[in-house]
C-alpha cells in the first residue's frame, strides 16, 4: 500500500495526541520565536540569533527561542552537521520527523516525513536518499545524535494569558499533515479542530513540518488560532529569499510582519530571516550540487522561484 512505502510511512512512535500537551511542562516566556525548519541552513541560525538579540535589546525583554524541529536536512557534511547541532541545541528544541529518523535502526519510514498521497514520488525517494546520507554524518556524532534523540515531541509555553502548544507536525502527530494550507482550509477539518484545542487545553498551535506557511484564526470564543512558519531555513514567498519564523510575544515585533493576528491579548506573528542568501548558496551547492537529490527538489525554492 502507497501509506506504507518509506517516507510516506507515520511509524505508531510519533503519534503522541493531542491529550500530551496538557500533561506536558509548561514554560514561561515574554517572547517566544518558535522555529521550525531551519534545514541545516547556518547563515538563517545567524540571522535569527541577530534578530533575537535586538528584539530583547529593543524590548527589554528576553526572547526564548523553540526548534520545532527539522534544524537538519541540507547540513550532510560533518562541520556543518556539528555546528547546527551544537548551537541548536543551546536553546529549547523538540524532534522532527529528520531528527527522529537519525538513530533509528530500520529504514522503513525513510525520512519520516509520512507524505500525503498528491506529493510526487520523485519528492519521496529523493527525500529518502537524502536523509540517508544525513544519517550516516550523524552516525559519526555520537555524543550529539544521543542529545537529539532525548529531545521531546513537543513544548507548551504560556505567553501572557496564551496557552501555546508547539508541536513540528500537527496536534496529534510528529509527522502529521493537519496544520497544512489544503487542510486548514478544509471544512471537513473544523469538528478535529475544535477537539484538538479542547483536548490539548491551548489557545495557539504552532507548527512548521509541512513547510508551507499558513496562519488559520478559529472563529468564536475564546481566540485560537494555528500558525504554521514553513520553513525558517528556505524561502516561502516567490521573489523573497528568506525564512520565516512564529514569534509569539505580549509586545509588538520590532521587525517587519509578514503577517499575524492577536491571541488572548498576545501578538502572533510571522516574520521573515533575512540570512545570507549568497552563503547559504555556497554551502548548499558544496554539499548537493546540480543533478544531486537535494538540488533537484530544493534549489528553485532557494532561489525563491526566480
Amino acid at each position: 500500500m502507497l501509506e506504507e512505502l518509506p517516507g510516506r510511512t507515520c511509524p505508531l512512535r510519533y503519534r503522541y495526541g493531542a491529550a500530551a500537551l496538557a500533561r506536558a511542562p509548561e514554560e514561561t516566556a515574554d517572547i517566544l520565536y518558535v522555529v521550525g525548519g531551519l534545514y541545516g541552513n547556518v547563515a538563517a541560525l545567524d540571522a535569527l540569533e541577530a534578530m533575537a538579540a535586538e528584539d530583547a535589546a529593543r524590548t527589554g525583554l528576553k526572547v526564548t527561542l523553540c526548534f520545532n524541529g527539522d534544524f537538519n536536512w541540507f547540513n550532510a557534511d560533518p562541520d556543518s552537521f556539528r555546528a547546527i547541532n551544537q548551537r541548536v541545541l543551546r536553546y529549547r528544541a523538540i524532534q522532527g520527523n529528520v531528527e527522529a529518523e537519525l538513530s533509528s535502526p530500520a529504514d522503513d519510514a525513510g525520512c519520516g516525513c509520512a507524505y500525503p498521497e498528491q506529493v510526487d514520488a520523485g519528492v519521496v525517494e529523493r527525500s529518502n536518499r537524502i536523509h540517508a546520507r544525513l544519517k550516516t554524518t550523524a552516525n559519526a556524532f555520537p555524543e550529539l545524535r544521543a542529545q537529539i534523540d532525548a529531545l521531546p515531541m513537543l513544548a507548551r509555553f504560556r505567553v501572557g494569558a496564551c496557552a501555546v502548544g508547539v508541536v513540528h507536525g500537527d496536534a496529534d502527530s510528529l509527522a502529521g499533515w493537519r496544520f497544512s494550507v489544503e487542510e486548514l482550509a478544509c471544512s471537513s477539518n473544523a469538528d478535529w479542530l475544535e477537539q484538538v484545542f479542547a483536548t490539548a487545553k491551548v489557545d495557539l498551535f504552532a507548527s512548521s513540518h509541512t513547510c508551507e506557511p499558513v496562519l488559520k484564526c478559529l472563529p468564536g470564543t475564546p481566540e485560537r488560532a494555528v500558525i504554521n512558519n514553513g520553513a525558517a531555513g528556505m524561502p516561502n514567498f516567490p521573489g523573497v529569499r528568506a525564512g520565516l519564523i512564529s514569534r509569539v510575544a505580549v509586545v509588538p515585533a520590532v521587525h517587519p510582519v509578514v503577517h499575524g493576528t492577536k491571541v488572548q491579548g498576545v501578538h502572533v506573528d510571522a516574520l521573515n530571516v533575512p540570512y545570507d542568501h549568497n552563503g547559504f548558496e555556497r554551502s548548499f551547492l558544496a554539499n548537493w550540487p546540480a543533478g544531486s537529490d537535494a538540488h533537484v527538489s530544493y534549489f528553485k525554492r532557494i532561489r525563491a522561484w526566480e
